[in-house]
């Protein structure tokens, strides 16, 4: 396959068969990368919230002036650098390019226009080259408050968009002599914690400050044509890998679905997200027509949320190394009904926006699975976000989530309390000192929870429980799902065990929360406990090799009883296996 630069022309190529331009362009491209690694660091460091500080929730990107995404961070999930790319021609829509000057820096938070969420907060900053804007720099982070009927952005039993907390339109919120001090204002009027947001939202302008000031450098380092034909030479490098690797997929159309357990507020049950995937020569389309309708309730999601979902599972079966950049989202098709579960229009929720693009991201991921059998994965269990937030002032917010198991994979187990994710890695759940430091409570426990994942001849990944006991009256709103169905096997595999959310007395008596329940009144030495879902398995749990349901036992992930009921093998506490007994076992189930 030829490789043709931007002006048309064909590239000088080394003794290995490399261009030159490639070479320059992968310079470039990870220049860009560092640029907003940085401004992602900046963000992390600068920011007042708990979530953003412990968990190095920051997103960084870079964009131009048509929302092609350039670059973004390591740290960047796809969720946020979708959110980041398709907001751009509204922004632009509401300010025009030509009424930007230097200094400036927009954001807005709206939902329908390329946002989130209302809590996440995203801040562009224009980058003008001979006086006219062609890139911008973006950041986003989720901030610790902004209204809302819960704390932290948390209001699982919304009906509709206003209970979520303030809607900010794309906005000037800093120019060349300083902050908009009465957008803070606003900001600031509206959050229970006033200091931690304003000091969020300078992080954020502070990032992507930092963010245009690297990409000015390249540009001087480069030269102005020079830059333009860097990005677009890896761009569309990029597009060609990216059909290539499709060429390599089994062309054809592959159907599937994924439900939703319940919304919290309606008597519905199983909103479905369905999608056909149509491999084609060189590109693919994902069509979710067919889809739910959306619902007065917080079980919607906003379109960028969506798109990421649908994006992050195709990449799954795609080259790891493929850059992600606009050079891959050229070679998708993607539908998303309007006015459905993943494309909610005001004034419908979307602060539950996870559930249904889980829904989306897991249905993309098992169509695929039925058209490359031999790169399966069975259904994981998702995040399960709540918050724990101070009754009466001073206001306080602990707003967190722990994951789920992953489902297995063909020939592997699936991994423990990861979580397939489009949006965050464990490595953003915050560690337990801190969240003790500056919040009234004590973490009791953090565990596996044995036997959780979904028997197979390979196991799905492990969930997770972990106990929060109050030391002072609180709030705990809880946002979850795939606790009344555990996520799905394949091939014969059995589903991941389902989790709760869970209230414990001092006196030990223990009840189980709804799904999502909004402002639920713990008293002081109460517990909060918070189990996830395990993954699902793949394959004849039977046919799981004997040797490895006894280190199993070994590592306490499965117990002897699980050993001998989900896998039919016989094992003492030490995992040492009666092999005579195993094969009678397995043999009544054969």
């Amino acid at each position: 396959m030829t490789h043709v630069l931007a002006d048309g022309s064909a590239p000088t190529l080394d003794d290995r068969g490399t261009s030159t331009a490639q070479l320059t362009s992968e310079v470039l491209r990870n220049a860009l990368v560092v640029a907003a690694e940085e401004a992602s660091i900046v963000v992390v460091r600068s920011a007042f919230s708990t979530f953003v500080v412990e968990g190095s929730d920051a997103s960084a990107a870079i964009l131009d002036k048509d929302g092609r995404l350039i670059a973004h961070s390591m740290a960047t999930t796809l969720m946020n650098s979708m959110a980041l790319s398709v907001a751009v021609p509204f922004l632009l829509a509401d300010i025009p390019l030509d009424t930007m000057r230097p200094g400036d820096v927009f954001a807005t938070n709206d939902a329908y226009k390329g946002g989130v969420h209302t809590n996440d907060i995203l801040v562009f900053k224009p980058i003008f080259i001979e006086g006219t804007v062609e890139y911008f720099t973006a950041t986003l982070i989720h901030v610790s408050d902004i209204g809302g009927a819960s704390a932290g952005g948390m209001a699982s039993l919304a009906t509709e968009i206003f209970a979520e907390g303030l809607q900010l339109p794309p906005v000037r919120i800093a120019n060349a002599d300083g902050l908009e001090e009465p957008i803070m204002r606003i900001l600031a009027l509206n959050s229970r914690t006033p200091d931690k947001v304003q000091g969020d939202v300078r992080a954020l302008i502070a990032g992507a400050s930092t963010a245009a000031k690297r990409v000015e450098e390249l540009i001087g380092e480069y030269g102005i044509q020079g830059f333009a034909n860097g990005v677009n030479d890896y761009l569309e490098y990029t597009e060609v890998l990216t059909r290539a690797a499709i060429e390599d997929l089994p062309a054809g159309t592959y159907r599937s679905d994924y439900t939703i357990d319940d919304d919290g507020v309606t008597s519905l049950r199983g909103h479905r997200v369905q999608v056909a995937v149509t491999i084609g020569d060189r590109d693919i389309s994902l069509d979710f027509e067919g889809t739910d309708r959306q619902v007065a309730a917080a079980v919607n999601s906003s379109i960028s949320q969506s798109l990421a979902a649908a994006v992050f599972a195709f990449r799954c079966f795609v080259d790891p190394t493929i850059p992600m950049n606009d050079g891959c989202l050229r070679v998708l098709n993607v539908n998303l009904p309007e006015g459905s579960l993943l494309n909610a229009q005001s004034p419908y929720p979307c602060g539950g926006r996870f559930l249904p693009a889980y829904a989306a991201m897991e249905a993309v991921l098992q169509a695929l699975s039925d058209a490359v059998p031999e790169r399966a994965i069975a259904a994981s269990g998702i995040l399960q976000p709540f918050s724990i937030a101070a009754k009466t002032a001073p206001y306080w917010v602990h707003l967190a989530y722990e994951f789920g198991g992953v489902g297995a994979r063909f020939g592997k187990d699936g991994p423990d309390a990861t979580g397939i994710h489009f949006g965050l890695g464990r490595n953003s759940v915050p560690q337990v000192e801190p969240v003790e430091v500056r919040c009234p409570l004590i973490i009791e426990e953090v565990e596996y929870i044995a036997d959780s994942g979904g028997p197979g001849r390979w196991r799905g990944g492990l969930g997770t429980r972990t106990v929060f006991r109050l030391l002072a009256d609180a709030y705990v709103t809880t946002r979850g799902d795939r606790l009344e169905t555990g996520p799905r096997g394949r091939d014969g595999g059995k589903p991941g065990v389902t989790g709760a959310f869970k209230k414990r007395a001092p006196h030990g008596d223990t009840v189980v929360l709804n799904s999502k329940v909004n402002n639920e009144l713990f008293l002081a030495g109460d517990a909060f406990i918070v189990e996830t879902s395990g993954g699902g398995g793949i394959g004849n749990p039977f046919e799981r090799p004997v040797e490895s349901v006894s280190e199993d036992v070994k590592a306490a992930r499965i117990t002897v009883e699980g050993a001998w009921r989900d896998y039919g093998v016989v094992v003492t506490a030490k995992g040492d296996v009666d092999h005579a007994a195993t094969e009678a076992r397995r043999a009544k189930r054969s």
